[in-house]
């Protein structure tokens, strides 16, 4: 894709007019997942998260403000930031913007950054660390919400099993509302995870419609994976067979399930409040 700049080259800043600009065209192009997939980075919207971003040690490949934001101090420093990096800044139109995000009322700036993953051979769970393992998580909006979730309880990080939405997607990225710059992402087929799992050591914790244990009996001493089934079918047999425990989450009311996020939330913030009980 054009527009990317090698590291240690000069930044640059480029007045841009019109959506026919090439640069632009591979902006646009990261809405889909294929150019996401080739070009190996994602689109950010947002100042706020922008400076998380860098704050957290991301750097911005292609900057995209509104000519109107030109004089906004801090605009500014994260366009100064970003072509001392040797990034690329471009100065757009709200049309431009609009276009981009389609959205009709777009954030004044956007980043371009390089995605990251660790590799699940590199994962070392370590005491009282915290990973959820998502099977085949389809709706961006749920995982963005997970990966929220697991920046906000302290977890260390989300593992994507199988064929799972893409967590660089615009949708989850929103949805993470910037946590997807401070939480580890590994990604992973089915079989290099159970793989991984019988080295991994720590308590694996599945929820499945037919647990035997409700979640708050269990004892979640030690480095703990939590396994978060698929929206619509949740967790297949050879994952829930590889399950240390298998936990319900009791429902009172006519529903006989929760959202995938919510039930992580549930999920997570037990196991914290475990922990805490045991340190404190």
């Amino acid at each position: 894709m054009s527009g990317q700049r090698g590291k240690g080259a000069p930044g640059q800043v480029k007045e841009v007019t019109s959506l026919a600009n090439p640069i632009v065209k591979d902006i646009r192009a990261l809405s889909v997942k294929k150019y996401r997939d080739q070009s190996g980075t994602f689109m950010a919207e947002g100042l706020k998260l922008v400076i998380e971003a860098l704050d957290l040690g991301w750097e911005i490949r292609t900057l995209v403000i509104a000519k109107s934001q030109k004089t906004n101090a801090a605009v500014g420093k994260v366009a100064a930031r970003t072509v001392a990096a040797g990034g690329l800044v471009l100065e757009v139109s709200e049309k431009v913007l609009t276009g981009i995000t389609r959205r009709d009322n777009p954030q004044a700036v956007l980043a371009v950054f390089e995605q990251r993953f660790v590799p699940i051979s590199d994962i070392r769970l370590t005491d009282g660390e915290v990973w959820v393992a998502l099977d085949r998580v389809r709706d961006p909006g749920n995982l963005g919400t997970i990966i929220r979730t697991v920046d906000a309880v302290g977890a260390a990080g989300v593992i994507l099993v199988g064929d799972t939405t893409d967590p660089y997607s615009l949708e989850a990225v929103r949805a993470s509302m910037g946590s997807i710059f401070a939480t580890q992402l590994a990604k992973c087929a089915a079989a290099v995870f159970l793989n991984w799992r019988k080295g991994a050591g720590g308590l694996m914790v599945g929820t499945h419609l037919k647990g035997a244990v409700d979640y708050r009996e269990i004892d979640y001493a030690g480095p703990v994976i939590l396994l978060m089934g698929n929206e619509q079918q949740g967790l297949p047999d050879d994952l829930a067979d590889a399950c240390d425990r298998l936990a319900l989450i009791p429902q009172a009311g006519r529903a006989d399930s929760l959202n995938l996020s919510v039930a992580t939330g549930v999920m997570l913030y037990e196991i914290r409040r475990s922990a805490l009980k045991v340190t404190g």
